[in-house]
């Protein structure tokens, strides 16, 4: 079936001309058309051209209809590359943007590369965050690295998995009206039009389907929970779990995880809580699939990265630095701090992020000088992963 394009917002003859020498046959349409394609029962093309060479600024319209229909590709032509532009093309969902001096070649080559993105299937991946114990930093470990997966123009969706009082809203900042309770009482109704209802886009790019203000009324099905990370994978690029570990509906729901991370601190509490989280997991799931990661690291700490890999019987997959106060400062904003952070800890996430991507090998922990005292060197002693 040939490609569909639509044009929007040009009166430049000389861009119809190029889309149609890549090989399409484009309409052309107006600014009153892109609101109508923002219905949610409104036929979408294939790519949507999107000219803001005349005013140079994004429609706010455009954000609408990617989050109505978030598998339509849109190319942005713009005068200039500008950061601000730029930064704004990312929140909006835009897939390729190109400037002046238009070419054949240039815009051949973005329509190319949204046609081979489109003709390969989703194949999304889901990496769920579970905490060791509470207030190790898991929710805003997964918020940031969900923004960080974001920033690569992949739809990406965020799942908070707690069925109720979770945070990942607070941290991105948004104030959604509907739950995971609401996706999972009606799965059979779940296509991208309701779905994309039930979500909210944050400011950070990603989409988040929020905890419930409200406890439940009946127990969490593990049926349910798998249909939903099943529409997920088929839908978006990356989906990112923060995942209750007193759930065991929700931990029992992990086939389609490409990666499970342990989130510990180097508190004795939280090291033995994440021998035993990770122990269970790599039994359910396969050892390869499950990994521990340290937050707020302090090389002189009492236990050291040596210490957990002896807990857990494998090195801490990364470590990442603690600044309270730049985390702080990110949740009273609702913005993550990846989006304008040049601190060690952005940096640090990021980092892990590509590392999840499969774009760079892992980091090597770094281990704490000085050995345990004897008291706690017993303790930890005491902990293994069993994998048997």
């Amino acid at each position: 079936m040939p490609v569909q394009a639509t044009i929007i917002g040009s009166q430049d003859r000389k861009l119809d001309e190029l889309v149609r020498a890549s090989g399409l046959r484009p309409t052309v349409a107006s600014a009153v058309d892109l609101l109508t394609l923002t219905h949610p029962n409104s036929v979408q093309p294939d790519v949507l051209i999107m000219d803001v060479r005349p005013h140079g600024q994004i429609p706010t319209a455009l954000s609408v209809l990617k989050r109505q229909h978030p598998t339509t590709s849109v190319i942005l032509v713009a005068s200039e590359l500008a950061p601000a532009l730029m930064l704004d093309a990312m929140r909006a969902g835009v897939n390729e943007c190109v400037a002046e001096p238009l070419t054949a070649e240039q815009i051949g080559a973005a329509i190319g590369r949204i046609v081979a993105q489109r003709t390969a299937p989703v194949g999304g991946q889901v990496f769920a965050f579970v905490g060791a114990k509470g207030g190790v930093g898991t929710t805003t470990l997964a918020v940031n690295v969900a923004t960080a997966l974001a920033l690569s123009d992949e739809s990406t969706l965020f799942i908070d998995m707690h069925a109720a009082y979770g945070d990942a809203a607070v941290l991105l900042g948004t104030e959604p009206r509907f739950s995971l309770v609401d996706a999972l009482e009606n799965t059979h109704r779940l296509d991208l039009a309701f779905f994309n209802g039930l979500t909210v886009q944050s400011e950070a790019g990603v989409a988040l389907l929020a905890s419930s203000d409200h406890a439940p009324t009946s127990p969490i099905d593990v049926h349910r929970i798998r249909l939903l990370l099943d529409f997920a994978v088929r839908n978006y690029r990356y989906t990112v779990l923060d995942l209750p570990r007193s759930n065991p509906a929700m931990m029992d729901a992990l086939e389609a995880a490409a990666d499970i991370i342990v989130v510990t601190n180097q508190e004795l509490a939280s090291v033995r809580g994440a021998s035993r989280v990770a122990g269970a997991l790599s039994r359910r799931y396969g050892r390869e699939k499950v990994s521990v990661v340290v937050s707020r690291f302090d090389k002189s700490a009492d236990i050291g990265s040596s210490d957990i890999e002896q807990a857990v019987h494998a090195p801490p997959r990364f470590t990442f630095p603690s600044d309270y106060r730049l985390a702080l400062q990110a949740l009273n904003a609702g913005r993550p701090f990846v989006l304008d952070s040049s601190s060690k800890l952005a940096s640090a996430v990021l980092t892990f992020t590509r590392t999840l991507n499969g774009d760079a090998g892992p980091e090597p922990a770094p281990s704490a000088p000085g050995a345990l005292r004897t008291r706690l060197g017993a303790r930890l002693g005491a902990l293994r992963w069993m994998t048997s």
